[in-house]
């Protein structure tokens, strides 16, 4: 994998670059639509390259390891071959899944112990194991297996937990250089910065991860119930110590003021549940603020879904239809919100990319982060 950074912002952290992998180029800033199962919920592959311009997705090693498992990615030739998804992919390493299953899991030095959520049956990811799973599945971009603490851990637990993460990471790249790829492409390695919301324990797993000289690297660990503005000191921290040459990837966020912060902040790559489980449950976002299409002011509201949008419900279909089709429940309702938000939030990173290429990000930025908040 190859970063090459073209462009700085004068007034802020904000970058542009260009990711080349096997499977093709990423720009960014970037923003990687969640396909948790191999799969966007609601959208073809087709759509998500015409009418999204989707670069890079993900997909998640837990939910993958548990079904279809191993045996049958192995024997497709790899994710991107089962998916059929011929562009660059990104596998999370099951990390933030041992942080919200605490219910059904236990954390022990070999690695994590934890129930199956589909039928109960009991399974142990430990590093050397999930390198060997993410190897099987064979995404461009693998991520190091970690442990995700919560927002509002205290002290003693966050330091007790990166230090577990850290030799976890240890294991992580001394598996990953034993092994090869499985179907002849590359594949990178990122560690994940954990700390919690405690800035000299930040600082202490930014400095640790420099050993690795990653082809990346990722912020993990923000987003889980911290206050935003703790969240945006934690990137500022972890940023001042990464370095340049090598793309920043924050982990789960987040809202689209999440990502214009973060891209002000240097972090180069994005993902986020958020466009597609809000879309599912109603929620549209835009460049005049988020839709709650359920209401009712939108029943008898026969203007374009959104006049700015860039994919082909946004001119094909009005707010009146979609607001029926939600009340009838009706599955096309979650197609419709589904590609239109993941279409803006492509959408948003693209125009921040034109503005950091041309110069103005900051002031774009500013007259703008206050109406995408605003409610409709």
């Amino acid at each position: 994998m190859e970063f090459v950074l073209q462009y700085k912002d004068a007034l802020s952290k904000a970058r542009a670059g260009e990711i080349t992998t096997s499977h093709g180029l990423i720009q960014t800033p970037i923003f990687m639509p969640v396909g948790t199962a191999a799969a966007m919920k609601g959208i073809f592959h087709r759509d998500l390259l015409s009418e999204t311009s989707a670069q890079i997705i993900l997909a998640n090693t837990y939910h993958l390891y548990l079904r279809p498992g191993m045996d049958i990615i192995r024997a497709a030739g790899g994710v991107h071959r089962f998916c059929s998804w011929s562009g660059p992919m990104l596998t999370d390493s099951g990390g933030f899944q041992v942080f919200s299953l605490a219910a059904c899991r236990k954390l022990k030095e070999d690695g994590c112990h934890f129930q199956s959520h589909i039928d109960g049956s009991r399974h142990v990811f430990t590093p050397e194991s999930v390198m060997d799973t993410e190897r099987t599945i064979g995404a461009d971009i693998m991520m190091a297996f970690d442990e995700c603490t919560p927002g509002d851990a205290p002290r003693d637990y966050a330091k007790k937990s990166l230090a577990l993460t850290e030799r976890w990471l240890d294991r992580c790249f001394n598996r990953f250089h034993q092994t090869s790829p499985v179907y002849g492409y590359e594949q990178s390695l990122f560690p994940i910065v954990q700390g919690c919301t405690y800035a000299d324990l930040r600082e202490q797993a930014a400095q640790n991860v420099l050993q690795y000289k990653a082809d990346g690297y990722a912020i993990g660990g923000l987003a889980v119930g911290e206050p935003t503005d703790v969240m945006y000191s934690m990137i500022e921290v972890v940023n001042a110590v990464l370095p340049q040459d090598r793309p920043r990837y924050l982990m789960g966020v987040g809202t689209p003021q999440n990502i214009l912060e973060g891209i002000e902040r240097g972090v180069d790559m994005f993902d986020c549940v958020m466009p597609t489980r809000n879309g599912r449950n109603g929620q549209l976002f835009t460049w005049q603020g988020t839709i709650n299409i359920r209401n009712k002011k939108w029943e008898n509201d026969f203007t374009a879904l959104d006049e700015f949008g860039t994919t082909f419900v946004d001119k094909t279909y009005t707010k009146a239809y979609l607001h029926h089709l939600f009340a009838c429940k009706e599955l096309l309702a979650l197609q419709i919100a589904t590609l239109h938000n993941v279409g803006f939030y492509l959408e948003l990173v693209r125009e921040a990319r034109k503005h950091i290429i041309n110069g103005d990000f900051s002031s774009w930025k500013g007259g703008i982060i206050t109406q995408l908040g605003q409610r409709r």
